[in-house]
C-alpha cells in the first residue's frame, strides 16, 4: 500500500479513537466546561470534521459549504490567559444530535474525495486529530470522575523499582534540531533542520517525581495542580479516581512550578537544544531518531500511544533509556525546557493553516519535548514541538533538571 493509502487508513483508526474517548463522557456532560480557558465539551466534539471540512474540502478544493454556521462555529478552539473564560451558556450550543449529524455528513463527504486531497493534507487532518485525542484527555482528566466511564481494562501502575535519582553527565557536542522537507511531513514550527553545539551538562536521570516535589512542599511551596488533601495525607487526582499520592510517579505541574523547583534545587530547565542532546545524542556523536534507536515506538520503550490513561513510575520502561541511560525522555509526561516558543530560521506558515504556530511566537509560550501517555506515535518523531503557556495547570507535563 502507498503512502497515501496508508494515512487514509490512520485516518480511519484515529477516527474510532477519538469516538471512543467522547464514549467516556456522559451525555449531559458535554455542554460542561472542565477546563474554565476551553471550550465547553461539545466543541470538541463537533470541531474535529469541520477542521477536516475546511483544511481539505473548503480551503483546498474549493468545495461549497453544506453549513457554513457550523463550520465556523467549530472552526477554531481558544487559548486565552489562565483566568480567562468565556460567559457562554450550554443553551448557546446546537444539539449533540444536530453536532453528530453535521459530522457524518463531514465524513461521507470527505472520504468519497479523499483520493483528489494532496497527501499533505491528509497528514493534517491525521495529526491534528491525534493532537485532539491528547487534548480530549485533558479535558476528561478534570472533569469530576462521575461524569466519566473507566474502561474495564485499564489499572494504573501504581508501583515499580524504587528509583535512584542522580545527574548523568553528557558531554559536549552538536544536537540537531528540526528537519528538512525531504523528510516528510512536519508541522511549520518543526522547519528547517539545524545543528546546535551543546556545552557539556549534566541531566537528571529521572523526571523530577512526587516524592521529590513533596520535599520542596513541604519546604513551603504551593502542590502541584494534580494534587488533593485530606488530613495529613496527600492524594493524587488521577483520570478515573483519587487515589494515595504515587511518590515515583513523575510530577505534573506548570512551567513556573518546574522552574521554581529548579531553583530550590540549585539547577535550571534544560533547553531544548540540551534535551535533543541527552534524548538523542550518543557517546560516539551519531543521533539516534529515539532514545532507544531505531525501533518505532511500541509499550516497550514507555508510556505512549493512548497505552495508559495514567503515569508509571519513573523506573518502568528501561529499554526506553537514551545512549547516555536518561530515563523516559519520550512518555510519560511532556517536558517543560527552558526555550521560549519560536520559530526556527526559514520558517515559513502552512497556507491553509498559517497561525498554527505564529500566534504563539509572543515569548509566553515554551517548548516542550518528548510525549505523554496519550501522546500518539507519530507524534513522537523527534523534530516535534509542542507548547504551552508557562502557568497553564492542566498538562500531562513534567520536568527534570540539569547542571553546568
Amino acid at each position: 500500500m502507498n503512502e497515501r493509502g496508508n494515512v487514509g487508513l490512520a485516518l480511519t483508526y484515529a477516527r474510532k479513537q477519538s469516538d471512543a474517548l467522547f464514549e467516556l463522557i456522559t451525555p449531559d456532560a458535554l455542554y460542561e466546561r472542565p477546563i474554565p480557558e476551553r471550550h465547553r465539551l461539545v466543541f470538541y466534539v463537533g470541531h474535529l470534521e469541520a477542521f477536516d471540512w475546511n483544511q481539505i474540502c473548503r480551503w483546498t478544493l474549493g468545495y461549497d459549504s453544506f453549513h457554513p454556521t457550523f463550520d465556523r462555529l467549530f472552526e477554531a478552539g481558544i487559548d486565552p490567559k489562565v483566568g480567562e473564560a468565556s460567559d457562554d451558556r450550554p443553551s448557546d450550543w446546537p444539539s449533540l444530535e444536530e453536532v453528530r449529524t453535521y459530522n457524518a455528513r463531514v465524513r461521507t463527504e470527505l472520504d468519497r474525495i479523499l483520493d483528489r486531497a494532496p497527501e499533505t493534507m491528509l497528514h493534517v487532518a491525521l495529526e491534528h486529530r491525534l493532537m485532539h485525542v491528547e487534548t480530549t484527555a485533558y479535558l476528561l482528566h478534570q472533569l469530576v470522575h462521575e461524569k466519566k466511564r473507566q474502561p474495564e481494562w485499564y489499572a494504573p501502575v501504581l508501583q515499580g523499582p524504587r528509583p535512584a535519582h542522580r545527574m548523568i553527565e553528557i558531554p559536549e557536542g552538536s544536537a540537531t534540531l528540526g528537519r528538512d522537507p525531504d523528510e516528510g511531513f512536519g508541522w511549520d514550527n518543526e522547519f528547517r533542520r539545524h545543528a546546535v553545539q551543546v556545552p557539556a551538562f549534566a541531566i537528571s536521570r529521572y523526571k523530577v517525581t512526587n516524592g521529590q516535589y513533596l520535599k520542596f512542599v513541604e519546604d513551603g511551596a504551593a502542590p502541584p495542580p494534580f494534587w488533593r488533601r485530606r488530613g495529613k495525607e496527600w492524594y493524587l487526582r488521577a483520570m478515573f479516581a483519587d487515589i494515595p499520592l504515587p511518590l515515583d510517579w513523575p510530577v505534573y505541574v506548570t512551567h513556573d512550578e518546574a522552574e521554581a523547583y529548579a531553583r530550590w534545587a540549585g539547577k535550571t530547565l534544560p533547553t531544548e537544544a540540551q534535551f535533543h542532546r541527552a534524548a538523542y545524542g550518543t557517546p560516539n556523536g551519531e543521533e539516534r531518531p529515539y532514545p532507544w534507536g531505531d525501533d518505532p515506538p511500541s509499550p516497550r520503550y514507555g508510556n505512549f500511544d493512548c497505552h495508559a490513561w495514567d503515569p508509571v513510575p519513573v523506573t518502568a520502561t528501561p529499554r526506553g533509556d537514551s545512549a547516555f541511560g536518561v530515563s523516559q525522555m519520550v512518555g510519560n509526561g511532556w517536558e517543560w525546557t527552558s526555550t521560549i516558543f519560536h520559530p526556527f530560521e526559514g520558517f515559513a506558515p502552512l497556507p491553509t493553516y498559517p497561525g498554527y504556530s505564529s500566534r504563539f511566537f509572543d515569548h509566553e509560550h515554551y517548548v516542550m519535548k518528548g510525549g505523554g501517555p496519550q501522546t500518539a506515535a507519530v507524534l513522537l518523531r523527534r523534530s516535534f514541538r509542542n507548547w504551552f503557556r508557562g502557568n497553564y495547570p492542566y498538562m500531562h507535563a513534567g520536568f527534570r533538571c540539569v547542571e553546568m
